[in-house]
């Protein structure tokens, strides 16, 4: 399918690694010009070279987007170089594991910050072009927002901003005509997710028992699978879609506990 992307500029924060990555591969391939907004230069750079490499084309801004300053800038670079924004895709976070037992105050702040306030930031900074653009906004979630996890009351508060940020600039953007979906991401194996799993005993058993959970065909989602629904939602495919949080998860999040109902009720039967 042709999704209409050709040439379109894109902002990816933490585009260099992970699922942004994946993200800006797939725009790539379908013609886009992904941005990635990224704290690493060397990374983003890398990146950039391995889509051009592909036969893509990217650019790369370095910023800290814990930093509101850094958020106003890189919007402004993008614009100066090429005069438009035509789509934010929010990405740029971390499952830092800020407890509720274990945390304190200021973990938690700075893990909100870190996950959230961002994705605030950058499309308050990119609006008036995004107005313009006619553009859209995906928010990249977490399902620690809906089932939570444990161990990391930040990272599920920033997810649950997140969630709640897009039913309501959704409502808020309509008179522009501005779509705004989220992605909810579960298991999807990245290089973050390998270093988690690589501190259990046994990472292997452990990757086996999280697969088990996962309904359909018990993998992981990949990024490109996590970027090819958010390049849908970006594109005029997608043009009646707004407000919507769109579960990219091989069933995890909801088809899971219908399955263990039913095995259940078929063992008491």
């Amino acid at each position: 399918m042709n999704l209409g992307l050709t040439d379109k500029i894109i902002v990816v924060t933490g585009g260099a690694k992970g699922i942004g990555k994946g993200i800006a591969e797939v725009l790539a391939k379908e013609g886009a010009v992904p941005v990635i907004v990224g704290r690493s230069e060397a990374d983003n750079n890398i990146a950039v070279g391995e889509i051009e490499g592909a036969g893509g084309k990217a650019f790369a801004i370095t910023a800290e987007l814990s930093n509101p300053a850094e958020c106003e800038k890189a919007v402004t670079e993008v614009v100066l170089r090429f005069g438009k924004i035509e789509g934010l895709v929010n990405n740029a976070g971390v499952n830092d594991g800020v407890g509720l037992e274990k945390g304190n105050y200021e973990k938690f702040m700075q893990s909100i910050h870190s996950n959230l306030v961002h994705y605030y930031l950058m499309a308050k900074f990119a609006l008036p072009h995004l107005i313009r653009s006619k553009g859209a906004i995906v928010n990249i979630s977490s399902k620690t927002a809906e089932t939570g996890q444990g161990g990391t009351s930040a990272y599920a508060a920033a997810n649950g901003g997140r969630n709640a940020l897009t039913r309501e600039w959704a409502v808020e953007l309509l008179k522009y005509s501005i779509r705004v979906n989220a992605v909810v991401v579960a298991e999807c194996y990245t290089p973050l997710y390998e270093s988690w799993v690589s501190q259990f005993a046994d990472p292997q058993q452990k990757l086996a028992e999280i697969t088990a959970n996962i309904p359909l065909e018990k993998r992981m989602t990949t990024a490109h699978e996590i970027a090819n629904a958010v390049a849908f939602l970006l594109s005029e495919c997608s043009s009646h879609t707004t407000g919507q949080l769109l579960h990219v998860d091989g069933g995890y999040v909801h088809l899971d506990r219908a399955l263990v109902y039913e095995a259940a009720t078929m063992l008491a039967n």
